[in-house]
């Protein structure tokens, strides 16, 4: 990304890569699965144009550390170690905007971390203990993936390691809305693949599942229980033909979780900022700006 600079930064779990561009105030992207910070290729150099923009690469993704267990992959995790690199970077309060897995980092942060998230973006998610709770046939097929990564170790290593190349396209093709990959740039697309050619960087994606059926789940019903809410503004977008779309909008999810929420639809399947970048683009902005 032009203007951008890779660096690396240590925390206490290990050593997160970051695309830093732009000045101004703090904003941090995150990727979702099976991605990196590359999926925001097309939108962030627009965002950075009037605020400085941070890209992570997750745990396990990228060219950020492995964590050595299925706990360390929780969400919480993720995000205490997004907090304290942002710490480091000079950064004690920022926005923050995910798409599928880093929006459950960047929702678990602003539960666990409110007065360093200034306000927050949710890309084509619900929260975590709402997808498993609504595992009907219909969802169970539209989302096959969170119970078979999730499975103990090392059955889908084996298995996605015996085609990982097959397993990525696949997958992506399957959650856009033209259900073909023309919205991924080749470089990216080779990125993806090369994560889950790796035995470490695949086990660590299946913890990131292994996790969210477990720790994670129980921390969502833990915080709905108490009655938690996000504090902060929050925008929930999602995929017109994505995969948090369905007989109601994931704004009304969002609703009962966040104090102060809004939200549209953009015409796009899952990957939002890959299928339509412009919309994203201007929906970010705005809320942002």
């Amino acid at each position: 990304m032009r203007g951008f600079s890779s660096r690396k930064i240590e925390t206490t779990g290990g050593a997160l890569h970051a695309m830093i561009g732009g000045q101004g105030a703090p904003l941090v992207l995150l990727h979702g699965f099976p991605q990196n910070w590359r999926m925001w290729a097309s939108v962030a150099p627009a965002l950075a144009a009037s605020r400085q923009v941070i890209c992570f690469d997750l745990p396990g993704y990228g060219d950020s550390f492995c964590p050595a267990t299925v706990d360390a992959a929780s969400k919480r995790s993720m995000a205490a170690g997004i907090v304290e690199a942002m710490a480091a970077l000079g950064h004690d309060r920022f926005d923050v905007a995910g798409h599928d897995r880093g929006g459950r980092v960047a929702y678990r942060m602003a539960l666990d971390h409110p007065a360093t998230v200034a306000r927050l973006a949710v890309l084509d998610i619900l929260p975590t203990c709402e997808y498993w709770e609504r595992m009907n046939h219909a969802f169970a097929m539209k989302i096959y993936h969170w119970p078979f990564l999730a499975q103990p170790a090392p059955l889908p290593e084996k298995l996605i390691g015996g085609a990982p190349d097959y397993f990525i396209r696949h997958t992506l093709a399957s959650w856009t809305a033209k259900g073909d990959l023309s919205a991924f740039d080749a470089e990216a697309l080779e990125s993806y693949c090369a994560q889950a050619r790796d035995p470490a960087q695949l086990t660590a994606m299946c913890d990131d599942y292994r996790a969210g059926e477990g720790v994670d789940n129980d921390h969502d019903r833990a915080d709905r229980d108490a009655g938690r809410r996000i504090d902060c503004p929050t925008l929930a977008l999602w995929g017109g033909a994505g995969i948090a779309a369905g007989a109601s909008t994931p704004l009304d999810t969002w609703r009962a979780w966040c104090r102060d929420v809004r939200g549209e639809a953009i015409d796009a399947g899952h990957f939002i900022p890959e299928e339509n970048p412009d919309a994203t683009i201007a929906a970010l902005d705005a809320f942002f700006d």
